[in-house]
């Protein structure tokens, strides 16, 4: 019991660093865009060096949309390689766990859409880190069920979930209640009764 409290102290110290970094970078964003400020200011109003920022983020743009530098989810991937349930509920495990892994709250949405607002440019960089992560998620696809690389099946079912992904963040960032889980969830079901009547 003894040995855990640093490192839950720890834990909580990294969190909260980057929280503040998030936060900051999202702030002066929308007040100057991104060029409008340096990563050196943006550690200069949060107390951390530059060193530090890059610790957690790799760029400015990833700070703003709460993209850790660090964000390991092998275990995630190995846990969906080897589920035994059906490849879509599998997927769906896969986003959800990856979603919640992101730590990301209702309440930084306004801040997050002020920068988006600001600086158009952040859409195209998310949209360029979701195509790749959707590439990556086709090889996973492709490696759990051993098909051949270039299976549309796999593409298929990687778009059907971002597909239902896409429109859960929005919900879930406009609305208070339900969490991301269950309205994901909700939403599968309705594309199971959809395709399978």
């Amino acid at each position: 019991m003894i040995d855990s409290a640093p490192e839950s102290l720890r834990e909580r110290r990294i969190a909260e660093t980057s929280r503040a970094l998030r936060a900051e970078a999202r702030r002066l964003t929308a007040a100057h865009g991104l060029s409008g400020f340096t990563i050196e200011e943006l550690c200069s109003e949060v107390g951390v060096s530059r060193r530090t920022f890059f610790n957690y983020f790799a760029s400015k743009e990833n700070a703003v949309l709460g993209l850790p530098l660090r964000a390991d989810t092998s275990d995630l991937d190995d846990a969906f390689l080897a589920s035994d349930v059906g490849l879509i509920e599998a997927l769906a495990e896969l986003h959800t766990a990856r979603w919640e892994r992101l730590d990301m709250t209702r309440a930084e949405a306004p801040a997050i859409t002020a920068a988006l607002d600001r600086e158009p440019g952040l859409v195209r960089h998310l949209l360029d880190l979701t195509a790749e992560a959707e590439r990556a998620d086709i090889a996973l696809i492709e490696r759990r069920q051993a098909w051949q690389t270039g299976d549309p099946r796999a593409a298929v079912a990687a778009h059907i979930l971002g597909a239902l992904i896409r429109p859960t963040v929005a919900e879930y960032i406009s609305t208070q209640g339900e969490d991301f889980r269950t309205l994901f969830l909700r939403r599968l079901e309705a594309a199971h009764r959809l395709f399978l009547p």
